[in-house]
């Protein structure tokens, strides 16, 4: 009997092991359930979350062009976009006013025929005609030399007798003061005042015989006067001392051709030339030589060691045959 007591008991334990198996099952089962709606739950919350915000954000950038309320473009009414644009408006304007204001009262001190501001000017430079810092041909080759007497004719051509024949004669000696004059009257100087190196006689310019005429003149510079007697002087820095003629005679530049007053008021001036025929001889052939050339008797400078050509010119010949 109590084996069959026994073998009862066990059965119901093992039932009741059972039944709280089952009903742990079920329980794991429900709160599993319960935690996959909690996250279906909060998933859906989520993507509505997201979608409010997408749906937020196009709004607003809709309303940041137009918003269909209020009726304001860009964050501006219309009211408040007049005002705006009437401020700059008027700003600038106002700006602009000031600049044509103080252009204009600039422009009133200014004297179009004379610049405002000369002090960095006020002596002039010399130029050599031909335009070359080297004089370098072959005597016996007529094609060699042709660019510089092609370049010395060609400017010559309006010291032309004929045309300067139009011009007035001036005191020699004396300034040509003409301030009240509107249009200045120009000075004559004739092309047959350089004689030997006029081009007229010779017109090789002496290239041909190897005895180069070489043109030396001023830059232009308004209202100056220079004071003396001004000529040109050259000499040669090589050890041969050819000697240098000069036309016209001693090399002057006469005073009457002073003041200039400008290309408006004195379009057809034209400056005065000193020709410097070098007199070179056979030695002085397949030789480089180094001429410098002054503006001397005058209150003009021609030693300034920060500016070289300031009043003097320097350039090199070399003739060979």
């Amino acid at each position: 009997m109590s084996s069959i007591s026994q073998d009862q008991n066990q059965d119901q334990n093992q039932d009741q092991g059972q039944e709280q198996t089952e009903k742990d099952g079920e329980e794991v089962k429900t709160e599993v359930k319960a935690e996959e709606n909690k996250d279906e739950k909060t998933e859906g919350k989520r993507e509505n979350k997201e979608a409010k915000r997408g749906a937020k954000e196009e709004e607003s950038w809709r309303d940041a062009l137009y918003n269909p309320r209020t009726g304001a473009f860009l964050g501006r009414t219309a009211g408040s976009w007049g005002l705006i644009l009437l401020f700059y408006l008027v700003f600038y304007g106002f700006l602009a006013g000031m600049f044509f204001l103080t252009m204009w009262v600039m422009l009133q001190t200014l004297d179009e025929n004379v610049p405002r501001c000369q002090d960095r000017v006020s002596n002039p430079g010399l130029v050599i005609l031909p335009h070359a810092a080297e004089v370098s041909f072959n005597r016996s080759d007529p094609a060699d030399y042709e660019p510089h007497i092609r370049q010395l004719h060609n400017i010559l051509q309006q010291y032309n007798d004929s045309l300067q024949e139009r011009n007035d004669l001036c005191l020699v000696g004396e300034y040509t003061e003409q301030n009240q004059e509107p249009v200045k009257k120009v000075c004559q100087f004739k092309r047959s005042t350089l004689r030997q190196c006029s081009g007229l006689p010779d017109t090789s310019f002496g290239y041909a015989e190897g005895k180069p005429c070489i043109l030396v003149k001023m830059n232009r510079i308004i209202g100056l006067r220079p004071r003396g007697d001004p000529y040109i002087n050259c000499t040669a820095k090589s050890n041969s001392k050819f000697q240098i003629q000069y036309f016209p005679a001693e090399g002057r530049l006469d005073k009457m051709f002073f003041p200039y007053y400008g290309k408006k008021t004195h379009p057809d001036y034209v400056q005065p030339l000193v020709a410097v025929k070098l007199l070179l001889t056979k030695d002085d052939y397949s030789a480089e030589h180094t001429v410098e050339c002054k503006v001397e008797g005058s209150d003009l400078r021609n030693s300034d060691d920060r500016d070289k050509f300031l009043g003097r010119v320097i350039f090199r010949v070399k003739v060979s045959e």
